[in-house]
């Protein structure tokens, strides 16, 4: 579980699309398969299997997939049906939903997290603002 590469992480699909190291992106992005970003994108992130950020990526963007794994830097609301995986060393600033939730040791996460079987597809945000919903703030540093 430590110190393992997003490579290794079993169930992501086949990976279709890479934004390399060095590489800047603005802009949207729908895609069928797994994505790896290790490069900087900004925009919004619309995929119905995996989104891989590596220890060099950066994101800042508003996330809707099946799954992701996070290794490097995310900063923007992210929303996955099935799991989100934060690796060690990863930075995520902005608010997630999902069914399950991973975190290693060593993780910075500032924002809300709301967790359960029924994450739909819709933005994070929309769906906090109920009152009768509880929130759970996480706050960590390395």
């Amino acid at each position: 579980m430590f110190g393992k590469e997003a490579e290794s992480t079993s169930g992501q699909g086949s990976l279709n699309s890479i934004l390399g190291q060095g590489c800047k992106i603005k802009g949207e992005v729908e895609l069928t398969g797994t994505i790896r970003v290790d490069g900087e994108f900004e925009g919004k992130v619309e995929c119905p299997e995996t989104l891989i950020i590596g220890k060099s990526g950066v994101v800042k963007a508003d996330v809707h997939v099946k799954n992701a794994v996070i290794g490097g830097k995310l900063v923007g609301n992210i929303t996955a049906s099935n799991k989100i995986e934060l690796q060690t060393g990863s930075h995520v600033q902005g608010d997630i939903q999902t069914a399950r939730l991973v975190i290693d040791e060593g993780v910075f996460f500032e924002g809300n997290c709301r967790m359960g079987k029924n994450v739909s597809g819709a933005p994070a945000a929309k769906t906090w603002s109920k009152p009768e919903e509880k929130k759970a703030e996480v706050t960590g540093a390395r």
